[in-house]
């Protein structure tokens, strides 16, 4: 009987490590099924807009090269080859021919300018032979190519990759507004790193974002309600707060009690974050943000510093979360090195193209400065 019980025991733990090679391989399988789908369109798109090349009426030639070659290919093919789509693997690759490689130049006659188109019988500075790098699925980049700022663009791709978001998510992030809220909650350099690096989180001041866009809750921006029902409703939707939140949250508690001096006091919100690895409160304030307010979360602050934090953890962040915040309010009550930060909310998407707008002046401010710099050296 003990035969048994171990044999079926190794026999389970082999199953265990069969089951789980075979899990990752189908993982692999399918992002490289993906993939190669995502790189065919890209290379169908280069053969599309080189015959277009060739054609003395561009416009025209291109419409009769679309309409044919979706006639053959769905005769051949089947479903999936229509006009329409055609014209999106080209829009596809003079987007990201444009973005990744360096080598020609393609003249674009609609559109009177000049973009950088791959030309892949060209080595590389290496002696090898460019190619693009894609590693997100052909629905990602149906989301993607439609993002005009390149800037823009580039950290969704990255963030994409790195947080291994589903179409759904990336939808939603670009819908949010996300680049432009990290950008306008930046220092000017830092703006520059969000196209080349994505969302770096080294301090504090990277996870706050203004405002917080908390639309998935449901909650009508016109009705009144109060601030347990807001915390309810942040916990019923978790999964998309962390998502708005940003990289590295965990969550650990709601009403967090800690008693001093005979009294209870209880957080809102509790998470930690791993890549700052300290904890992060977060008190929800429904209305206007007061003194009061932010005197509590500095309590809140130095208890969790005192009692809670481990030695080799990061200072507690605070974060009041307030439909209305003043950045006056905050300089003036708290000490310059605390490290609380007061972040506004809105239960509606902003304004995108508010928001391009201000960042574009933010960029172009930030040029002129680095130009008259330059001058003056």
């Amino acid at each position: 009987m003990n035969k048994i019980t171990i044999r079926d025991s190794r026999l389970d733990g082999l199953f265990a490590k069969i089951s789980n090679l075979i899990e990752q391989a189908r993982k692999r399988v399918a992002t490289t099924v993906n993939v190669a789908e995502v790189y065919t369109k890209y290379y169908i798109g280069q053969y599309i807009v080189e015959e277009e090349q060739q054609g003395e009426n561009r416009a025209e030639y291109g419409k009769s090269i679309l309409k044919g070659l979706s006639t053959q290919l769905t005769l051949k093919y089947g479903k999936g080859w229509g006009v329409e789509n055609l014209r999106l693997i080209r829009n596809f690759y003079l987007v990201y021919s444009k973005q990744k490689i360096q080598n020609g130049v393609l003249e674009i006659e609609n559109k009177k300018e000049q973009q950088r188109c791959p030309d892949l019988s060209l080595p590389d500075a290496n002696g090898q032979i460019a190619e693009p790098t894609f590693v997100l699925s052909w629905s990602h980049y149906l989301v993607l190519m439609r993002i005009e700022n390149p800037d823009a663009r580039s950290f969704y791709e990255i963030e994409c990759a790195q947080q291994q978001w589903s179409v759904r998510q990336l939808s939603r992030q670009v819908g949010s507004s996300l680049y432009e809220r990290l950008a306008l909650s930046r220092d000017r350099n830092e703006v520059m790193r969000l196209a080349k690096e994505g969302q770096t989180i080294e301090k504090p001041t990277d996870i706050i974002k203004n405002p917080i866009t908390l639309e998935f809750l449901g909650l009508k921006p016109d009705s009144s309600y109060s601030e347990t029902k807001l915390e309810n409703a942040i916990i019923n939707k978790m999964q998309t707060f962390l998502l708005e939140l940003g990289k590295g949250f965990l969550f650990e508690a709601r009403q967090k009690r800690f008693t001093f001096d005979e009294q209870h006091f209880y957080v809102d919100l509790v998470f930690y974050n791993r890549l700052l690895q300290c904890y992060v409160l977060i008190d929800l304030k429904a209305d206007k943000l007061s003194h009061q307010d932010l005197g509590q979360m500095q309590m809140y602050v130095n208890y969790y510093d005192r009692h809670v934090k481990q030695d080799f953890e990061k200072p507690t962040i605070g974060i009041l979360l307030c439909e209305r915040k003043n950045d006056a309010l905050v300089e003036l009550t708290l000490p310059k090195d605390a490290n609380i930060y007061a972040s506004a909310y809105q239960l509606y998407l902003p304004d995108k193209t508010l928001l391009q707008a201000k960042v574009k002046e933010w960029i172009e401010e930030f040029n002129d400065i680095n130009a008259e710099s330059e001058e003056s050296n």
